[in-house]
């Protein structure tokens, strides 16, 4: 499934992107390097157990064991120390970013309610998308019964393009269903 995204990256989508925006080599195509999911749990603060579901959640979303982030500075009106556990992220590269992209965009997308595709002013000037889900119950590994609160998650996508419009480009011929 993912091999397939990736052979069509090499055969299709690199020689559609070298023509229309006038690459010398090969090398100059924008390829994606990494996706960052990551989980924010405020409620970690009070009741630590929350997080072990956060983290379990993640895994079956991502395929991968996340990491804990912690907090860097104390907020008293948060009732939040220093190194306090607040959330949970995983970094995503080569097959597994593939397989997860392609999930993203083929099954979990179209799974939200109202869906009418993704926003395309989600960039951040660097070529980088990042895109907000208000629940993780739209992923198909998630089961609604077993889910003890809805969390939602942010979604970075980080390429080597150097423009937003050479960014938005490669995501579009990925398959990423932006809004008409």
């Amino acid at each position: 499934m993912t091999t397939r995204m990736k052979e069509r990256f090499l055969n299709e989508i690199t020689p559609a992107l070298m023509q229309k925006f006038n690459y010398s080599t090969v090398m100059q195509v924008p390829k994606i390097e990494k996706v960052v999911i990551n989980m924010g749990v405020g409620d970690a603060v009070s009741n630590s157990k929350v997080l072990d579901s956060a983290v379990a959640d993640m895994q079956l979303i991502a395929g991968q064991k996340p990491v804990i982030t912690r907090a860097k500075k104390s907020i008293a009106g948060f009732k939040l120390r220093e190194n306090m556990p607040i959330g949970v992220k995983v970094t995503l590269r080569g097959e597994r970013m593939y397989y997860f992209l392609d999930k993203l965009f083929n099954i979990t997308l179209p799974r939200v309610r109202d869906f009418h595709g993704v926003s395309t002013k989600a960039f951040d000037g660097r070529g980088n998308y990042t895109l907000g889900l208000k629940e993780q119950l739209i992923f198909p590994e998630i089961e609604y019964d077993k889910v003890d609160k809805v969390r939602g998650m942010d979604i970075v996508i980080v390429t080597t393009a150097k423009t937003d419009e050479e960014s938005r480009e490669l995501l579009a011929q990925l398959g990423m269903p932006f809004a008409k």
